[in-house]
């Protein structure tokens, strides 16, 4: 027989369901419906028991309870004395086709419409610059005459403006050794489909970015944890597990999420020049790396490499603007011939008067990150010292720079508290998706992006939230047993 779906897993693809207005087991149930209806819960999938669900989404039992009979009422399910409640077997439409997946919270959260919660799942730019309107004006009136606009690669005018910028930097490179994608989630996308296989090991940080850990998941990896925090990554045991010779290891090093630590420069040294030794790929995750707070970034992993063996991801999205959807790798010459290859395949390369327009705001990028860090620290500063006063039993450190604070509750658990926030109007990430190590339970990952006064409200919702809160007796699984 097969064992119930885990409560977590289920309690982070029912999305914003307690969003709406009614009584708590009718929206319950409505979602449930709709899940079922649109096959992602297929028919014979064993659901939650009453109690278990009940403590992932902090209701009380009855709520659970209730919703089930509706649904069994409905014909959407079946319950039976000692089997458990199940999706009933004709209550998915007729070739439904292959059911969306979106286990991981932060997924599950962008797929709905918005509404009137706040949202800090998505640690996301919500306002264009003006700049970026600037920049497709130039693009727009550039002539564009015997060129069909394919470029698996990228554009030349791009690629040749990131080469130059991470010259600047301190890494030389060539516009050969840079392939321009749809955002830096397709560069993870495009590495995973090169390095990885199914069952292949990959070494990742325990919490990381979320989005990275459903690429590997979506290949089939098999993720291995190395610890990281406040004080940064743990790199005697990094040392350790890259001597285990993994397929990738893929590491936010600079600003990390969602910790905001940044890792110094000699322990850079020796991570590459140990991987580079034992042959391992290693993923250098730069997209926040301009987020700083003061002063220059450290350089990227791959000025520490020997040439050659670095591979740097970076993207406009945290930066500038999310929407534009302009990322790229820094790689090898040869290993990004390979991943445009693949790029082909998947789309015949990026939009090229987007590639023109961000060539024109990375040849300005020290202006507009001029601005974008005086904002984030404003709005750093605001976060913490709402926490500080309305949330004093919290645990959370100041960070250098990013766009994340990762919060430990004095007890409980991020997914029901997750679920007793979003009551109140307001949508947190539970620490527990980031980790594959099972450690981060108990932990919340806090963007500072709202302005000011809307991340005040934030807190106040949370605090409103936490003052409700009762966990369970025995706290919900960790998300982390969803990622192989």
């Amino acid at each position: 027989m097969n064992k119930p779906l885990p409560a977590a897993e289920l309690a982070a693809r029912l999305g914003r369901w307690s969003a709406g207005r009614g009584p708590l087991y009718v929206l319950l149930a409505a979602r449930l419906r709709a899940m079922i209806d649109d096959g992602e819960l297929r028919p014979g999938t064993a659901l939650p028991a009453d109690r278990t669900l009940a403590a992932a989404l902090a209701v009380g039992r009855s709520t659970v309870v209730a919703a089930y009979d509706l649904l069994s009422q409905d014909g959407k399910i079946v319950r039976r004395q000692g089997s458990g409640t199940r999706v009933a077997p004709a209550a998915l439409r007729p070739d439904p086709g292959r059911p969306v997946d979106t286990t991981n919270p932060l997924f599950a959260h962008l797929l709905e419409a918005p509404d009137h919660v706040i949202q800090l799942t998505c640690a996301a730019v919500s306002t264009a610059p003006e700049a970026v309107r600037d920049a497709y004006e130039k693009a727009l009136v550039r002539p564009i005459t015997g060129d069909i606009g394919y470029y698996p690669a990228g554009h030349p005018a791009l690629r040749e403006a990131l080469a130059d910028r991470y010259t600047a930097r301190g890494l030389p490179t060539d516009p050969g050794q840079i392939l321009v994608t749809s955002g830096g989630q397709q560069a993870l996308s495009l590495l995973a489909g090169v390095l990885v296989g199914p069952g292949d090991r990959v070494l990742v940080e325990a919490p990381t970015y979320p989005g990275a850990l459903e690429v590997f998941r979506q290949s089939a990896a098999t993720l291995r944890g190395v610890p990281t925090g406040a004080d940064g990554l743990d790199l005697d045991a990094t040392l350790r597990a890259l001597r285990d010779r993994p397929s990738a290891a893929y590491l936010v090093l600079t600003h990390h999420n969602p910790t905001g630590s940044v890792l110094p420069n000699l322990a850079r040294r020796r991570l590459a020049e140990t991987a580079a030794e034992l042959g391992v790929p290693l993923i250098d995750d730069e997209v926040l790396a301009d987020l700083a707070f003061d002063g220059p970034p450290p350089p990227p992993l791959a000025a520490f490499a020997p040439e050659g063996t670095g591979i740097t991801i970076g993207s406009l999205s945290k930066s500038v603007w999310g929407g534009l959807r302009v990322g790229w790798v820094r790689a090898s010459a040869a290993l990004v011939m390979r991943l445009a290859r693949l790029k082909a395949i998947h789309d015949l390369g990026s939009n090229v008067v987007g590639q023109l327009a961000a060539a024109e705001l990375v040849a300005d990028l020290d202006g507009l990150l001029a601005e974008r860090v005086t904002e984030l620290r404003v709005r750093h500063d605001r976060l913490c010292a709402e926490l500080s006063a309305a949330l004093p039993d919290w645990e959370f450190r100041p960070v250098p720079g990013g766009q994340t604070l990762w919060v430990r509750l004095p007890h409980g658990d991020g997914v029901s508290f997750a679920q007793r926030a979003l009551r109140s109007g307001v949508a947190v990430l539970p620490g527990g998706s980031l980790d594959v190590s099972g450690a981060s339970g108990a932990h919340l990952r806090l963007p500072f992006l709202e302005p000011p006064d809307r991340l005040a409200e934030a807190v106040r919702r949370m605090a409103e939230a936490w003052r409700d809160y009762t966990p369970a007796p025995h706290a919900s699984p960790s998300l982390t047993s969803l990622v192989v």
